[in-house]
Protein backbone atom coordinates (compact mmCIF):
# COMPACT_ATOMS: atom_id res chain seq x y z
CA UNK A 1 0.00 0.00 0.00
CA UNK A 2 3.04 2.22 0.89
CA UNK A 3 4.60 1.34 -2.15
CA UNK A 4 1.08 2.43 -4.61
CA UNK A 5 0.58 5.39 -2.19
CA UNK A 6 3.95 6.38 -3.51
CA UNK A 7 2.74 5.60 -7.47
CA UNK A 8 0.28 7.97 -6.91
CA UNK A 9 2.09 11.41 -5.26
CA UNK A 10 4.71 10.36 -7.90
CA UNK A 11 2.59 11.35 -10.70
CA UNK A 12 1.21 13.88 -8.79
CA UNK A 13 4.12 15.69 -8.77
CA UNK A 14 5.41 14.75 -11.70
CA UNK A 15 1.81 16.42 -13.38
CA UNK A 16 2.90 19.78 -11.07
CA UNK A 17 6.24 19.84 -12.25
CA UNK A 18 4.91 19.76 -16.29
CA UNK A 19 2.39 22.16 -15.29
CA UNK A 20 4.72 24.94 -13.62
CA UNK A 21 7.79 24.31 -15.75
CA UNK A 22 5.40 24.42 -19.45
CA UNK A 23 3.17 27.30 -17.91
CA UNK A 24 0.27 24.82 -18.76
CA UNK A 25 -3.34 25.98 -17.47
CA UNK A 26 -3.93 22.62 -16.22
CA UNK A 27 -3.63 21.98 -12.92
CA UNK A 28 -0.93 19.57 -11.72
CA UNK A 29 -2.73 16.72 -10.30
CA UNK A 30 -4.87 16.69 -13.80
CA UNK A 31 -1.62 16.12 -15.57
CA UNK A 32 -0.33 13.80 -13.05
CA UNK A 33 -3.93 11.48 -13.45
CA UNK A 34 -3.01 11.50 -17.10
CA UNK A 35 -0.08 10.08 -17.26
CA UNK A 36 -1.07 7.75 -14.51
CA UNK A 37 -3.85 6.35 -16.84
CA UNK A 38 -1.00 6.99 -19.79
CA UNK A 39 1.01 4.54 -17.32
CA UNK A 40 -1.52 1.99 -16.86
CA UNK A 41 -2.44 1.85 -20.69
CA UNK A 42 0.99 0.80 -21.22
CA UNK A 43 1.34 -2.07 -18.51
CA UNK A 44 -1.95 -3.39 -20.03
CA UNK A 45 -4.42 -3.26 -16.97
CA UNK A 46 -4.51 -1.49 -13.21
CA UNK A 47 -2.48 -4.06 -10.81
CA UNK A 48 -4.36 -5.25 -7.76
CA UNK A 49 -2.24 -3.27 -5.48
CA UNK A 50 -3.47 -0.20 -7.21
CA UNK A 51 -7.05 -0.92 -7.19
CA UNK A 52 -7.24 -1.66 -3.23
CA UNK A 53 -5.31 0.61 -2.49
CA UNK A 54 -7.47 3.32 -4.71
CA UNK A 55 -10.51 1.60 -3.36
CA UNK A 56 -9.62 2.82 0.04
CA UNK A 57 -9.00 6.11 -0.71
CA UNK A 58 -12.20 6.17 -2.26
CA UNK A 59 -13.92 4.80 0.80
CA UNK A 60 -12.67 7.53 2.87
CA UNK A 61 -12.88 10.37 0.63
CA UNK A 62 -15.65 12.25 2.23
CA UNK A 63 -13.02 13.35 4.73
CA UNK A 64 -11.20 15.32 1.84
CA UNK A 65 -14.07 17.55 2.02
CA UNK A 66 -13.64 18.29 5.16
CA UNK A 67 -10.57 21.21 4.83
CA UNK A 68 -13.04 22.90 1.62
CA UNK A 69 -15.89 23.24 4.29
CA UNK A 70 -14.00 24.79 6.65
CA UNK A 71 -12.65 27.09 3.77
CA UNK A 72 -15.92 27.80 3.55
CA UNK A 73 -16.85 28.63 6.90
CA UNK A 74 -13.81 30.97 7.43
CA UNK A 75 -14.96 32.87 4.34
CA UNK A 76 -18.74 33.06 4.49
CA UNK A 77 -18.42 37.18 5.06
CA UNK A 78 -16.68 37.52 1.35
CA UNK A 79 -18.45 35.01 -0.17
CA UNK A 80 -21.71 37.05 1.25
CA UNK A 81 -20.28 40.46 -0.06
CA UNK A 82 -19.73 38.24 -3.74
CA UNK A 83 -22.67 36.30 -3.28
CA UNK A 84 -24.37 37.61 -6.86
CA UNK A 85 -21.27 37.02 -8.93
CA UNK A 86 -20.99 33.70 -7.91
CA UNK A 87 -24.98 32.55 -8.56
CA UNK A 88 -24.56 34.02 -11.92
CA UNK A 89 -21.04 32.82 -12.78
CA UNK A 90 -22.98 29.14 -11.33
CA UNK A 91 -26.22 29.22 -12.91
CA UNK A 92 -25.08 31.15 -16.36
CA UNK A 93 -22.17 27.71 -16.49
CA UNK A 94 -24.60 25.08 -15.47
CA UNK A 95 -26.64 26.16 -18.59
CA UNK A 96 -23.82 26.44 -20.45
CA UNK A 97 -22.76 22.85 -19.61
CA UNK A 98 -26.45 21.74 -20.56
CA UNK A 99 -26.12 23.05 -23.65
CA UNK A 100 -22.78 21.83 -24.42
CA UNK A 101 -24.51 18.66 -23.75
CA UNK A 102 -27.55 18.46 -25.69
CA UNK A 103 -25.85 19.80 -28.73
CA UNK A 104 -22.87 16.95 -28.24
CA UNK A 105 -25.82 14.66 -28.06
CA UNK A 106 -27.23 15.82 -30.95
CA UNK A 107 -24.18 15.21 -32.82
CA UNK A 108 -23.85 11.88 -31.56
CA UNK A 109 -27.27 11.03 -32.75
CA UNK A 110 -27.05 12.25 -35.82
CA UNK A 111 -23.86 10.22 -36.18
CA UNK A 112 -25.54 7.14 -35.06
CA UNK A 113 -28.47 7.49 -37.37
CA UNK A 114 -30.75 7.03 -34.57
CA UNK A 115 -32.53 10.59 -34.39
CA UNK A 116 -35.35 11.98 -32.59
CA UNK A 117 -37.10 11.63 -36.18
CA UNK A 118 -37.18 7.61 -35.97
CA UNK A 119 -39.41 8.00 -32.67
CA UNK A 120 -42.99 6.94 -33.66
CA UNK A 121 -45.81 9.51 -33.92
CA UNK A 122 -49.08 9.96 -31.84
CA UNK A 123 -51.20 8.02 -34.36
CA UNK A 124 -48.45 5.21 -34.49
CA UNK A 125 -48.29 4.41 -30.99
CA UNK A 126 -49.72 1.20 -29.65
Amino acid sequence: MLGTLTLLLLCQLAGELIARLLHLPVPGPVLGMLLMFGGLLLRGGVPTAVQDTSAGLLRHLSLLFVPAGVGVMVHATRLEAEALPIVVALFGSTLFGVAVTAKVMAALLRRTDVGLEDEPTEGERP
